[in-house]
């Protein structure tokens, strides 16, 4: 399985006016360059200080941490092997876009993700009732 180039994710964070002008205040003063800037930091402060417990976490639920990807040819093996796979990734799962929908159905019995999912949309719609 070959691992994918990281990329971002957006998301959507609501504010309180407070909390959004303190932010800004730091912007001004040169703490930081711009908003995003602040929340990634924070969001990164933060996830270093529960890191003990992330690690308990994934060990217990046997997660993959990082990236994990199928192609095409890994999910045609496992096809031919009989066997099914349950991905569970905390970060970033893909299924390579060649992946039909019926060969996905054949060898993956299970999606749990704690990140990001990326397939097609016919993959994604014929593997509905599998992600968690």
């Amino acid at each position: 399985m070959v691992a994918e180039p990281e990329r971002t994710e957006k998301i959507t964070v609501n504010l309180g006016p407070v909390d959004l002008g303190r932010i800004d205040l730091l912007v001004q003063e040169g703490f930081f360059t711009t908003r995003t800037d602040f929340i990634r930091t924070a969001v990164r402060n933060q996830l270093a200080t529960s890191e003990r417990a992330i690690e308990q976490t994934v060990a217990r639920r046997t997660l993959v941490l990082g990236t994990q990807h199928f192609t095409r040819r890994d999910l045609e093996a496992l096809r031919d092997a009989g066997e099914q796979v349950h991905v569970r990734v905390l970060g970033l799962a893909t299924v390579a876009d060649d992946v039909p929908p019926d060969l996905a159905l054949a060898t993956i019995a299970s999606v749990e993700v704690l990140g990001a999912f990326r397939a097609s949309r016919a993959v994604k719609a014929a593997l509905a009732s599998r992600i968690v």
